[in-house]
C-alpha cells in the first residue's frame, strides 16, 4: 500500500557505534534533503543501544534507548540494523519483518550465515531487505550487481574489499617491512582491531564475497562455500620476489564462472601484475572489478569501510527503501533461479609462483620440469639464482587447474634434488 505523503517515513535505528550514529547524524542535518529524495519526511523514532549513558554528540537523547524490544512495537515503518553479529540481530530484523517493517542492513557476517533466512522472511511478508553497506562501504557495488547488470552475464568478479589487509600489504610493498610490523602500524593508526584476527585470516573478506556472488550468479552462496586463505604467511622475502617480477601483492576475493553450471568463490593473497588496475589501489581503499559478458571490464573504487562512507551506503538504501513505500511497491527481492554448484577451489583455473631451493648439479631443472608437466601443468618462465651449497629456482607456471597444481606442489616435495619449497603464491590478473 502507498503511503499517504503527509505522513513521515518512520525509521528506527539500532546501533549507535561509529556508523549508527553516523547515520543518525546524517538524518538528522540534511532532513530536507532527504525528504525531497525520499518523497516524505524520514523521521527517526528511537536509536536501540546498549549503553544510554555514552555521550554521542548530534544525537538527541530523548532519541536513545536500552529498550530494543519496545522500540520495535513502536509504529516503524523502515528498521536499520547496524549492531552487527548474528544474534541478536538476526532476531530484531525477523522481528520486525513479521510486523510489515522493512530493513536495511550493513550485517555482511548475517548475510553471509543466514541470508536466505532474512529473504525468505522479507519475501513472506511482503518488505524490502537492503544492505548496500554490508560489502565495500561507500561503494555502490550491490545495486548495479542486483539492478544495472541484471540484463548481463557476470563471467569474474575479482576484488579488494577488506581495507584492513590492503594497508598492511601496502605498507610491506612501500617500506618492506614485515607483516607483523605493518599490522602494529595499521592498529596503532585504528585501520585494524586489537583482535585482527576477521580481517588478517580473511574471514571479512569471505563473506563479502558470498554476498558478491550470491547476486552476480543468482545462486545461494554462504561463507561456508568461500575458499578462505589470510595474509599472516606473507613475508616481506615474498612482497620483495613480487616486486622483482613486476607483481604486488593483494588479499582478492574472487568469484567467477567455471561453465554453465558451475561457480568457485575464493579469498587469498595473490600477485598481480603492477600494470592491473587493482595493483594501484593502495592503503585502505577498496577496489572491485567486475567482468561482463556485455558490459565488459568494470571497476568500482573507493573508501571500504568507516563510518561516514558505511552510513553513505546505508542512507542511500534508507531513501530507496522510503520511495517503495511511498509507490506502494517493493525493491528487488532475493534471486537465486540459476541455482549453480558452487564448487571447491580445486577446480579453479589459475597460475602459481613457486621458489624451490634445490641441490646445484646438471640435470636438475630437467627432473623439476618433468614433474610439472606430468601434472598437466606447463612452465611459463623460470629463474636461476645461486646459493651456497645450493640453486634457488623461480618458477612461474601457466594456468592450470588448482588440484593439478596442488599436486605438483606435492610431488616436487617428494624429489630428491629438491631441499626446500621455499614458497608458493596464486597469480592473478593475467591473460590467458
Amino acid at each position: 500500500m502507498a503511503n499517504n505523503d503527509s505522513r513521515p517515513i518512520k525509521v528506527a535505528i539500532i546501533g549507535a557505534g561509529t556508523v549508527g550514529s553516523n547515520v543518525a547524524t546524517l538524518m538528522l542535518e540534511q532532513a530536507q534533503d532527504l525528504k525531497a529524495r525520499s518523497g516524505a519526511p524520514l523521521e527517526i523514532v528511537g536509536i536501540g543501544v546498549k549503553d544510554a549513558s555514552k555521550s554521542r554528540t548530534g544525537i538527541p537523547q530523548n532519541l536513545i534507548t536500552t529498550d530494543i524490544e519496545g522500540l520495535l512495537k513502536k509504529d516503524i515503518d523502515i528498521l536499520v540494523e547496524v549492531i552487527g553479529g548474528i544474534e541478536p540481530a538476526r532476531t530484531y530484523i525477523l522481528e520486525a519483518m513479521s510486523k510489515g517493517v522493512s530493513v536495511v542492513t550493513a550485517n555482511k557476517e548475517l548475510l553471509a550465515r543466514d541470508g536466505a533466512t532474512l529473504a525468505a522472511a522479507a519475501e513472506k511478508n511482503n518488505v524490502d531487505l537492503y544492505f548496500e553497506a554490508s560489502v565495500a562501504g561507500a561503494i555502490p557495488l550491490l545495486r548495479p550487481l542486483r539492478e544495472s547488470l541484471v540484463g548481463d552475464r557476470v563471467r569474474r568478479i575479482l576484488g579488494i574489499v577488506n581495507g584492513t589487509t590492503n594497508y598492511i600489504l601496502t605498507k610491506m610493498d612501500e617500506t618492506g617491512a614485515s607483516f607483523k610490523d605493518a599490522l602494529a602500524e595499521a592498529q596503532k593508526l585504528g585501520y585494524a582491531e586489537g583482535n585482527p584476527s576477521a580481517d588478517v585470516d580473511g574471514l571479512d573478506a569471505a563473506a563479502k564475497a558470498a554476498i558478491v556472488a550470491q547476486l552476480a550468479f543468482h545462486t545461494r552462496v554462504t561463507i561456508d562455500d568461500v575458499y578462505c586463505e589470510g595474509i599472516s604467511k606473507v613475508s616481506a622475502e615474498d612482497v620483495k620476489a613480487a616486486q622483482e617480477m613486476g607483481f604486488v601483492i593483494k588479499l582478492l576475493a574472487i568469484a567467477e564462472r567455471l561453465d554453465d553450471d558451475s561457480i568457485v568463490v575464493r579469498v587469498h593473497p595473490a600477485m598481480i601484475p603492477r600494470s592491473h588496475p587493482l595493483a594501484s589501489v593502495r592503503e585502505a581503499f577498496n577496489a572491485v572489478f567486475v567482468e561482463a559478458e556485455s558490459a565488459g571490464s568494470l571497476m568500482f573504487y573507493g573508501r571500504g569501510a568507516g563510518g561516514a562512507p558505511t552510513a553513505s551506503a546505508v542512507l542511500g538504501d534508507v531513501v530507496a527503501v522510503a520511495r517503495n513505500k511511498m509507490s506502494g511497491r517493493r525493491g528487488p527481492g532475493e534471486s537465486i533461479y540459476a541455482d549453480l554448484k558452487v564448487k571447491s577451489v580445486s577446480n579453479a583455473i589459475t597460475s602459481y609462483y613457486i621458489s624451490l631451493e634445490v641441490q646445484d648439479r646438471p640435470g636438475v631443472l630437467a627432473q623439476i620440469s618433468q614433474k610439472i608437466a606430468d601434472n598437466n601443468v606447463s612452465i611459463q618462465t623460470v629463474r636461476q639464482d645461486g646459493l651456497e651449497n645450493a640453486a634457488q629456482l623461480v618458477i612461474r607456471t601457466h594456468k592450470a587447474l588448482e588440484s593439478d597444481l596442488a599436486k605438483t606442489l606435492e610431488d616436487l616435495r617428494k624429489l630428491e634434488v629438491v631441499k626446500e619449497i621455499s614458497d608458493y603464491m596464486r597469480v592473478e590478473g593475467e591473460e590467458s
